[in-house]
């Protein structure tokens, strides 16, 4: 079976629900720089705010314990 990186909200790293630290652990990033990037897009048009809650309600939460 091959192994494959999967989207997930993060459990550890979360401020509202988790889309940011897990899309940074996707991509392998910074979780700040993740925030910022959605901050300034929300600024701008309101464009972050729906791709957050698009991610944030098709995106599971990762698997584990605390």
């Amino acid at each position: 079976m091959e192994d494959y990186k999967r989207l997930t909200r993060s459990r550890t790293d979360r401020k509202i629900a988790g889309v940011c630290g897990g899309l940074a652990k996707y991509l392998n990033v910074d979780p700040t720089v993740v925030r910022i990037i959605f901050l300034i897009l929300l600024l701008i048009g309101g464009g972050g705010g729906l791709i957050y809650l698009i991610i944030w309600l098709c995106a599971p939460e990762e698997e584990g314990f605390y």
